[in-house]
């Protein structure tokens, strides 16, 4: 029912900056909370960001002064502008859509994109 589509990824010299953008599909996504989550070859999935319905946002301590989550309700997308990148930022890159708000079940329901590439590296 909700699809989630990311975009943005690429190959970054260390320091340089992208952004990134997840646009999602339904009619409740200002009651969605959303999150970015980043893998790297041979590591465990990690929380970056996440950003309630209500705006309120929080970070991993990683990335912490140097991405923003930000969301866009008018227009169904969620960002993640990401500064002062360096080598170990090097994953793929993945939004998550938590609709549980929404569905009045007794259990969390989320949905994954497909991710999105970024490569730091001189």
């Amino acid at each position: 029912q909700v699809q989630l589509v990311e975009s943005g990824g690429g190959l970054v010299q260390p320091g340089g900056s992208l952004r990134l953008s997840c646009a999602a599909s339904g009619r409740f996504f200002g009651i969605y909370n959303m999150r970015w989550y980043r893998q790297a070859p041979g590591k465990q999935r990690e929380l970056v960001a996440a950003i309630t319905n209500a705006g309120s946002s929080n970070y991993a301590d990683s990335v912490k002064g140097r991405f923003t989550i930000s969301r866009d309700n008018a227009e169904n997308t969620v960002y993640l502008q990401m500064n002062s990148l360096k080598p170990e930022d090097t994953a793929v890159y993945s939004c998550n859509a938590d609709i549980t708000p929404i569905t009045g079940l007794g259990y969390p329901v989320t949905y994954w994109g497909q991710g999105t590439q970024v490569a730091v590296s001189a």
